[in-house]
């Protein structure tokens, strides 16, 4: 029996990182090596890298599920994105993209010609494709705005590159540059069912995180990047002092500013950064979790795929959305109910009629686990592999 191609996978991004886009990388990989596929991972080597604890591999730091592990290897870049005052940083993360870009399509380059090159860039995908490299796929997060890149991915989809979009609002994008439909794969991300397969008790997780058992308990765990909405969730709990909100994730640059909006707010705890086995115990001690995103931008709007609204279902947790085609996109009305964004008193609102109805409440915990395990990592990297394999439309 033949040998099942293998998976080059190109992302620029620190390993590990504290950012989402890491995890996603890391779990994506894991998912294709336990699949049977023999998996690279061409990461960024960037100056500055977060370390791991002592005794932990970069496998266990994401709770990734037993089995085969991914090569992985740093590629070269030029950086000095964060020697420089963050005003004059456009100019040097171009240059950082671009030096990882060549870079890391050389290496991708010297791979058996069997294999799928997996590549979250634009830049690194074009020149394997310029150079008759056929097996390569792009995971597209969002439609570039730029004209240089938008011709450069308009480019790769003419030489025949598989296009996967992270949401329907990617694929719509990618219509609209002219792209038939039909040639574009939608998976959004998805969870690791391992990291929520024994959950604490709500009592023991709520200890455990030194939270009061007798409280309604609000949890967004997540990024806290502006249009995340998490400023619109700290509005919302000013109104609602009688609900306690917790807010794990995010880098210390964002926490600075929300916990200066948040000051004075005895009902609003900001945990930062928690690794990524620790969030399941936030997920179990919450009573509703929240995506309170905002309408703008558009990655926010239509192009997000957001990690932790797969992790909620997962964990059966009820959740408050902003309604929005990028997340309406994922969720539906059994496992969630929606805000108009950017509305601190219609979120409120939301949270506190969820909150308050006990049989609502029920029926989404039953409902978000059925809904959430067509999105475990396996079985979307079953499905791409599948349509990769078989020969997807846009690969000639």
């Amino acid at each position: 029996m033949a040998a099942l191609p293998g998976v080059v996978v190109v992302a620029n991004t620190r390993l590990p990182s504290r950012r989402a886009q890491a995890l996603q990388v890391v779990q994506t990989s894991a998912a294709f090596a336990r699949a049977g596929r023999e998996v690279l991972v061409l990461h960024a080597k960037r100056r500055r890298l977060e370390p791991l604890p002592p005794g932990v591999d970069l496998w266990d730091w994401y709770a990734v599920a037993p089995g085969p592990r991914p090569r992985v290897e740093a590629v070269r870049c030029v950086d000095w994105i964060e020697l420089v005052p963050p005003a004059l940083q456009y100019w040097p993360a171009r240059l950082q993209e671009r030096s990882f870009a060549r870079n890391a399509a050389r290496a991708a380059a010297k791979h058996d010609a069997s294999a799928w090159i997996w590549s979250r860039e634009v830049e690194a995908a074009l020149p394997l494709l310029r150079a008759g490299r056929r097996r390569v796929a792009l995971e597209i997060h969002r439609v570039p705005e730029g004209r240089l890149r938008r011709r450069e991915l308009a480019e790769c989809a003419r030489r025949g590159a598989a296009l996967v979009a992270i949401s329907g609002g990617v694929r719509s994008d990618l219509v609209e540059l002219g792209i038939q439909p039909e040639r574009v794969l939608v998976e959004h991300d998805g969870f690791e069912p391992a990291r929520f397969s024994a959950l604490p008790s709500t009592q023991l997780a709520r200890a455990r995180l030194g939270l009061p058992t007798d409280a309604h308990v609000v949890v967004y765990a997540g990024g806290l990047l502006p249009w995340k909405g998490v400023d619109v969730l700290v509005d919302a709990a000013r109104l609602l002092p009688g609900i306690l909100f917790v807010v794990a994730g995010g880098m210390e640059e964002d926490l600075r500013r929300l916990r200066a909006q948040a000051t004075g707010l005895a009902n609003v705890r900001f945990d930062g950064f928690v690794a990524p086995e620790t969030v399941a115990s936030y997920l179990a001690a919450a009573d509703v979790g929240v995506a309170p995103n905002r309408s703008r931008p558009a990655i926010s709007a239509r192009h997000t795929s957001p990690l932790k609204v797969f992790e909620a279902m997962a964990c059966g947790l009820p959740l408050v959305a902003s309604d929005l085609p990028s997340l309406r996109d994922a969720l539906d009305e059994s496992v969630a109910v929606f805000a108009a964004p950017d509305d601190a008193r219609t979120l409120a609102a939301a949270l506190e009629g969820l909150l308050s109805d006990a049989a609502r409440l029920r029926e989404m915990r039953l409902a978000g686990p059925r809904k959430a395990a067509r999105h475990s990592w396996d079985a979307r990297a079953a499905r791409i592999l599948a349509w990769l394999d078989v020969g997807a439309p846009a690969v000639k």
